[in-house]
């Protein structure tokens, strides 16, 4: 038993320890070739890459296939990372380039957006849930209509929680272009859902 107890408290140091270790030395340390810090980084964020890259090309196979060849990039240009931005927003840079060169490649450029806003509501009785169901689906539809840049940045500033700064990294654009786009989108968001019927999300 305290065998046990001491590969446990091992194994439970060796967590914190990777936790409390920033992307940016995770990165230094890939940059020296060590595989326990890339490993580290894909566990901390391919989830969150995957899902990013997956609203873009809308197929699973594609996606995972993105996903490792982002990681693989990470790999062979760690040592190119200048800390100008996040890590996270280094990476979905790297990914939305690759997702895009996809999409070109297959003629096809459609960003999916499901679960892109989370509706508030604190009630949680079945009538209160299937409206806020039905709402759900109405926003979704509607954020379905607008332009794929509109769509991005819906994407890129609510679903990933990204400032107008790092957005404009990841999709190469000015801060003014990112603030324009989303007052745009946000209006033809609002007049979409008025039609769907919907006033309160659009405000």
């Amino acid at each position: 038993m305290p065998k046990v107890i001491a590969i446990n408290a091992a194994a439970n140091k060796h967590i914190a320890a990777a936790r409390a270790t920033s992307d940016e030395m995770l990165l230094e340390s890939i940059a020296k070739g060590h595989r326990t810090a890339m490993h580290t980084l894909y566990c901390r964020h391919n989830v969150r890459v995957y899902r990013f890259v997956l609203r873009m090309v809308r197929d699973t196979t594609m996606a995972e296939d993105l996903v490792s060849q982002v990681f693989l990039d990470v790999w062979r240009t760690a040592a190119q990372f200048e800390g100008r931005s996040q890590v996270s927003t280094w990476l979905l840079s790297i990914a939305r380039f690759k997702a895009l060169t996809a999409l070109r490649q297959r003629k096809h450029e459609d960003i999916d957006q499901d679960d892109v806003l989370e509706i508030a509501d604190g009630a949680d009785t079945p009538e209160a849930s299937l409206d806020r169901a039905t709402t759900s689906e109405i926003l979704r539809a509607c954020v379905a209509k607008l332009s794929p840049a509109h769509r991005e940045i819906i994407n890129l500033v609510y679903y990933h929680e990204k400032s107008v700064e790092e957005a404009g990294l990841i999709i190469g654009i000015p801060q003014s272009t990112v603030k324009t786009r989303m007052f745009y989108a946000r209006k033809q968001l609002a007049d979409l859902l008025r039609g769907a019927g919907v006033d309160s999300v659009a405000a």
